[in-house]
């Protein structure tokens, strides 16, 4: 996430660091920065606060604890006042668990144009292209506190039917889940095709769909520069159902990675406020009235700990007070009872719930780099030595015994078609159960890899998997073999331990000897055999060499599969294997490859069998 330095400055009356140092004090207490490029910088906001700090707000409350300075303008500590009921707007929810706040504001004699330069600066700054000034106000509105926020054309939803009321005529917002097969055209004039588990906004007269709940609005309310009259948008949605319809409309916005992350319902108000100050600021309008439809409201549970608790998770000897102006920094109110802090989380604190989450607060504020580390005791000074894991020295021996015996270890999935346990919440439908053996996944491996072997340079496919199966009401940790040229088998884990001997169990098992991993190619490879008659004083690895050089970079294995003498000559038969991790390689392609072979094979003096 895009975040300027010059917007930040917004939020403190005394001047804010230099970037580059305001990126290494948030890398230390709070979050990775990518990059730091001029006066803005690439902030990897981690999942678990992107409820509250996918803005310049959240960060600025950030840079407030961590540098101990006051956050001097605060949307969110500015007082509520009551909205307004209007007269002429009507919304409705069908579904509140999806849609748990929904404030619509209408606004008259907005006067649409170019937005002024502080905007464009502001919104430019974090790579936003400036539109009008309505929609440049909810899309800083939405980057300046992270509430995405929405406008909607008012005469455009007057004009698809009017129903009459006593001054005039009433305009319906309907949020309900799509019918299955309702079609959108969205802002950018592409059609989308909805499904009845995703929500949308319309207008209620009509049954005209204006937007994709906290995924993307519609064009037929699209603010262009003939509006004069709007409505605006402030909701909360639920996090779980816009990332869903986001991910299968393969339609990710702003407002809905900020949605996706689960916002208070409390900031849909503050974001109308902030959006109506501004729209009256730059555009113009009067205000008539709001409609706050708010179904379930937040609680906000105390969550107590101590400073014993606090220390004992961190490892630390840190004082009350220190403590104390730690949540100070924060901003979390607090009471202390008996030595007991009694912490009410601010709303929009949706991560602070258990006494854990309160040391993780103390911990990087302070800094974990100032927690003193404490030297563990050697192994050897250890009376006792270490317990070890029966199951793991187990599965160690029985893993090198069939590694050294040719066999490949494999890991095959948990799910299986078939099986005695169901998952309550398989994602998909396919493979419902808990597999109850492991030999099923065994020989589709065996089958799928048998016309693998001259790519992965074996010459029998031999498989073993180590594993957890469920049968017979027991979960089970079971050794499974299988093979191109024997019946697969199974035994339980344990049935091996009696093979080990007590030193055995407690030896140093050596560190993996794999120096890096190689991904495969999901692309068909062809197999290519060279024979050459070369001088017997010739060494293979030389011919080898060759062959790597000339071969191009589609040769991913080489191997000398037959050698024999004849006179002062001696014949090497290599297997050649070809493929791409791009592409479906063609007869041709490897045919120019070869050629180029036998070329070099001829400058060196080499005979082509």
């Amino acid at each position: 996430m895009l975040i300027s330095r010059l917007w930040l400055q917004r939020f403190f009356d005394i001047p804010l660091p230099p970037a580059l140092a305001l990126a290494d004090a948030l890398t230390f207490h709070a979050f990775e920065i990518e990059t730091v490029e001029g006066e803005t910088l690439d902030v990897k906001v981690t999942p678990n606060r992107g409820h509250d700090c996918l803005s310049h707000r959240g960060i600025a409350k950030e840079i407030s604890a961590i540098l101990n300075i006051s956050l001097t303008h605060d949307p969110l500590k500015k007082p509520m006042s009551g909205f307004t009921k209007s007269r002429y707007l009507n919304v409705s929810i069908e579904n509140p668990s999806l849609c748990s706040r929904y404030i619509a504001g209408y606004i008259r004699g907005v006067k649409v144009g170019p937005s002024p330069d502080w905007l464009k600066d502001h919104l430019e700054s974090v790579g936003q292209k400036s539109i009008n000034n309505v929609v440049d106000a909810a899309n800083f509105v939405m980057f300046h506190i992270g509430q995405p926020m929405h406008i909607f054309d008012a005469r455009t939803l007057a004009s698809k039917s009017k129903q009459k009321t006593e001054n005039s005529e009433q305009l319906k917002i309907l949020v309900r889940n799509a019918k299955k097969g309702e079609k959108i055209e969205t802002l950018e004039g592409k059609e989308y095709e909805l499904s009845d588990s995703m929500l949308v906004v319309l207008d209620a007269n009509s049954i005209k769909p204006i937007a994709i709940a906290g995924v993307k609005g519609g064009k037929f309310a699209e603010v262009t520069e003939i509006t004069t009259d709007i409505i605006l948008e402030a909701a909360n949605f639920d996090g779980v159902s816009v990332r869903k319809t986001a991910q299968a409309l393969k339609l990710r916005t702003d407002a809905s990675t900020r949605f996706e992350q689960i916002l208070s319902p409390e900031m849909a108000a503050i974001g109308m406020r902030e959006l109506v100050d501004l729209i009256k600021e730059i555009a113009g309008g009067e205000v008539e009235g709001f409609v706050d439809e708010y179904h379930r409201k937040q609680k906000n549970a105390a969550v107590l700990t101590t400073s014993k608790q606090i220390n004992h998770i961190l490892g630390t000897d840190i004082n009350e007070d220190k403590i104390s102006d730690t949540f100070t920094r924060l901003g979390f109110p607090f009471d202390i009872k008996s030595s007991v802090f009694v912490i009410t989380p601010t709303f929009e604190r949706l991560d602070i719930a258990i006494p854990e989450d309160l040391a993780e607060e103390v911990g990087r504020i302070i800094g974990y780099e100032k927690i003193p580390g404490i030297e563990l005791p050697s192994l050897d000074s250890a009376v006792d030595k270490p317990q070890i894991n029966e199951n793991f020295y187990t599965a160690e021996h029985v893993r090198e015994k069939l590694i050294s015996m040719g066999y490949s270890e494999v890991y095959t999935s948990v799910f299986s078609d078939k099986g005695e346990r169901r998952v309550a919440n398989k994602v998909g439908g396919e493979r419902p159960f808990l597999r109850s053996n492991l030999l099923d996944g065994l020989k589709e491996a065996v089958e799928r890899n048998v016309f693998n072997k001259d790519v992965l340079g074996i010459k029998e496919v031999k498989l073993f998997e180590i594993g957890t199966i469920w049968d017979a009401g027991m979960e089970e940790v079971v050794v499974g073999i299988a093979g191109e040229n024997e019946e697969a088998s199974q035994l339980p884990l344990s049935k091996y331990r009696d093979e080990i001997s007590e030193i055995k169990k407690f030896e140093d098992y050596p560190a993996s000897s794999t120096k890096r991993y190689k991904s495969f190619s999901r692309f068909p490879f062809i197999v290519r055999d060279i024979a050459l008659w070369v001088a017997g004083t010739t060494a293979a690895e030389d011919v080898e060499k060759v062959i790597k050089q000339n071969a191009g970079d589609f040769l991913v294995r080489i191997e000398l599969f037959d050698r024999f003498e004849k006179n002062s000559k001696v014949s090497l038969a290599f297997r050649l294997v070809f493929q791409s991790f791009d592409k479906t390689l063609t007869d041709k392609e490897v045919n120019l490859l070869m050629e180029n072979l036998y070329v070099a094979a001829k400058k060196k003096g080499w005979d082509v069998r």
